[in-house]
């Protein structure tokens, strides 16, 4: 067996939901992915395709129309200019996205620059390939990468050939202007090295315009982006991977080997998105933002602070420092007693202990009924550690 693979834990976010599941009338707070249902239009562009038998293999990047869609939708929302013929691939997801990049770029012994807390999938993606991860602590500057610890980090660690960029982020919702971007690729352009640009949350973007890295550093930066999150297309995986035209031909011979395409079916119900949905993010957005509102105001009544994000749908919340610290403790205890699911901070890497993420991708109902749960388990916490306070003075 190939070590690298073996030495690949299952995630953590993934066992424990699996045991929130098991627990009849639980309250998950935990899911990363909308609770709205795809909009009509594009389920019926894919019915549509299915009884037109449009079922057959596509082209490894994917289908010459829907690329053309991909390129003029990046063009309207975000200024991006990627020609659709060499700097476009469609892939199975970021997540695939990532994959193929990382494996057409990484060589045993580089290293990948991740600031923590971070989605899951990163650091085992580096592994796998020979990579090691080095990590940012962004906890003690507001979840943000700062251009002074950007700018040590990269001059005292040469090897470094990737920064994996993801914003809005994934699990702290903290997003960045565009000075501060700027500001990041002034450091950056001064390295031999690609900016890997997770921006799948970029049409969940609060109070200022997502501003894309590609814009702002075109000849180092691999977009990656795609559907799932801005129309409520988790299944449907698609994803596109964007970039200088020579670096996307190494990542679509990773992309055609580990997929020949992706579903034809999904390239149809994209092609709709891209063409026909320009305005399918905005409800649901207006709908997040609603729910970030309430579950932010009650978590600050409870006494647990966290930066308010401006973007994507989770909360980053710090465990008040008169409960236990121990955030997988406090999270699986809340389980057990209260039947209310939200992932440890601890789960995304480093700066994250001591942290809980709250998704707001749930109903007005469920954040009303977390808020209500975690009232009453922050209340026993309380008395049972007074009590136990107590007992110890006795």
């Amino acid at each position: 067996m190939k070590p690298s693979v073996v030495a690949i834990k299952q995630q953590e976010i993934f066992k424990f939901n699996a045991r929130a599941k098991s627990i009849p009338g639980a309250v998950n707070m935990t899911v990363g992915e909308p609770n709205f249902h795809t909009p009509e239009h594009i389920k019926q562009a894919a019915i549509k395709a299915i009884n037109d038998d449009q079922t057959h293999y596509t082209v490894p990047e994917g289908n010459h129309e829907l690329l053309n869609a991909v390129a003029n939708y990046l063009h309207d929302k975000y200024g991006l200019n990627y020609d659709p013929k060499t700097q476009i691939v469609a892939t199975t997801g970021v997540t695939e996205g990532v994959f193929s990049a990382f494996n057409a770029i990484l060589q045993p012994g580089d290293e990948v620059l991740i600031p923590s807390p971070a989605f899951t999938i990163y650091g085992p993606d580096a592994n796998f390939n020979g990579a090691s991860p080095v990590y940012i602590d962004t906890s003690e500057t507001n979840f943000k990468v700062t251009p002074e610890v950007l700018s040590e980090v990269l001059r005292t660690n040469p090897r470094i050939k990737i920064f994996l960029f993801n914003y809005p982020s994934n699990p702290t919702g903290v997003s960045y202007t565009e000075d501060e971007l700027v500001a990041l690729a002034e450091v950056i352009k001064k390295h031999n090295i690609f900016v890997i640009s997770d921006e799948i949350y970029s049409e969940l973007t609060y109070n200022f315009k997502h501003i894309s890295f590609g814009n702002i550093l075109p000849e180092q930066t691999i977009l990656l982006n795609g559907l799932s999150k801005s129309h409520a297309m988790t299944g449907w995986r698609f994803g596109v991977v964007c970039g200088p035209a020579e670096v996307v031909a190494q990542i679509n011979k990773i992309h055609e080997l580990a997929t020949t395409s992706i579903t034809s079916i999904t390239q149809f119900a994209a092609l709709e998105a891209y063409k026909n949905g320009y305005d399918d993010p905005i409800p649901m957005r207006e709908e997040y933002q609603a729910r970030r509102d309430k579950l932010l105001a009650g978590l600050n009544k409870l006494g647990l602070e966290c930066p308010t994000p401006n973007g994507a749908f989770y909360l980053f919340a710090k465990i008040p420092e008169q409960y236990v610290q121990d955030d997988v403790k406090f999270a699986n205890d809340l389980l057990d007693k209260e039947h209310l699911a939200i992932l440890p901070g601890s789960f995304f890497g480093i700066g994250g202990e001591n942290h809980l993420r709250f998704s707001y991708a749930a109903s007005m109902e469920d954040i009303d009924q977390c808020l209500s749960k975690l009232e009453d388990f922050l209340t026993l916490e309380k008395n049972d550690s007074l009590e136990e306070k107590y007992v110890k003075q006795v």
